[in-house]
């Protein structure tokens, strides 16, 4: 009978998983994006990973997974192996998958490589709309009730929130939600007319606000923003937004939990430095987009943080299909 030596077998495996790591990568890394080409999330991944491969020496494939409100995405990396191969290049949705009734899995089950920036939501309309500013589109929805078109990305999207926001501080609004698969589709909807009103980020709106195709009506933030002054912050016409606000989305890259260690530090060095990448930054900042560049402690704490806050105001909008308190998340202080 022949006799195993566990702790030989054990330091064997782990000299092993080492030697993979120090190698690592040795092929292809795949980056899942959750959202369609042209987007925020699209946009955002596809300008900070070139400078991140510089530091990785490593080639990342992207791809666009749609669908599910980025749901398709999660649960496909969450299938691949923790190798550190499958990189999940997302926003803030799966922090709202689980009282959305959208899945069981967020972020929860992933480590951060990095959480990148942040965005400033701002309320666009058509360039045919009837009204021009913000009190102006109220009038209009109390004056028209059923007929104004909000477009939307989903439950737990952007839009959804904003617009969850509005409901909450201005009492119901009597409009039709259409939705498209992704801010991209949408805002390239919302400029051709298709509908008339949508919150996006001010990060993938902003060169077509300024080359006059949309009319901004109000940024969602408690002060206005040097990138476009002329715009008024949304807490002018109604106090009660001071309660959310600041809010907005953010982009992040994250790996599936049990990736070696060794491999996540490669990874958030390379993203790290990626996104502190002086072009990358000056980017982002001349699109209104806040600089986080958040991984470790951090991350995690800025992930609960931003959960705790949104899940509760869905539920007190009426929108959670179950409670934050079914999954242990606790209401914000």
């Amino acid at each position: 009978m022949k006799r195993i030596v566990l702790g030989a077998v054990s330091a064997l495996m782990l000299v092993a998983t080492g030697a993979v790591a120090q190698d690592y990568p040795t092929k292809e890394i795949q980056g899942i994006i959750q959202w369609g080409a042209g987007g925020s999330t699209d946009t955002v991944m596809r300008s900070v990973t070139p400078y991140a491969e510089e530091v990785l020496n490593g080639k990342v494939v992207m791809q666009n997974m749609t669908g599910g409100v980025g749901a398709i995405a999660l649960n496909n990396v969450a299938g691949r192996d923790a190798d550190g191969y499958t990189l999940l290049m997302g926003a803030e949705n799966p922090m709202l998958y689980k009282i959305m009734g959208l899945g069981d899995k967020d972020y929860s089950d992933f480590t951060p490589i990095t959480l990148l920036a942040r965005g400033t939501p701002i309320l666009v309309a058509s360039p045919e709309a009837p009204f021009d500013d913000y009190p102006g589109m109220l009038a209009y929805i109390r004056e028209n009730p059923g007929e104004l078109r909000f477009g939307t990305t989903g439950p737990g999207g952007l839009p959804s929130v904003i617009t969850a926001m509005m409901n909450t501080v201005e009492g119901e609004l009597d409009v039709i939600s259409v939705p498209y698969d992704g801010d991209g589709p949408a805002l390239t909807a919302l400029q051709g007319g298709a509908i008339d009103v949508m919150p996006a980020v001010l990060g993938v709106a902003i060169e077509t606000i300024k080359a006059g195709k949309l009319k901004p009506l109000a940024v969602f933030d408690v002060a206005p923003l040097d990138k476009l002054p002329s715009v008024p912050e949304v807490t002018r016409f109604n106090e009660g937004y001071n309660t959310y606000l600041p809010w907005g989305p953010f982009f992040g890259i994250f790996v599936k939990k049990g990736t070696p260690d060794e491999i996540v530090a490669a990874l958030q060095e390379a993203y790290t430095k990626g996104t502190a990448n002086p072009e990358f930054v000056e980017l982002m900042e001349s699109r209104g987009y806040s600089m986080m560049n958040l991984s470790g402690d951090a991350a995690e704490a800025f992930l609960t943080k931003w959960q705790q806050g949104t899940v509760w105001l869905l539920q007190d909008a009426g929108l959670a299909k179950t409670s934050p308190e079914e999954f242990g998340i606790a209401r914000p202080e």
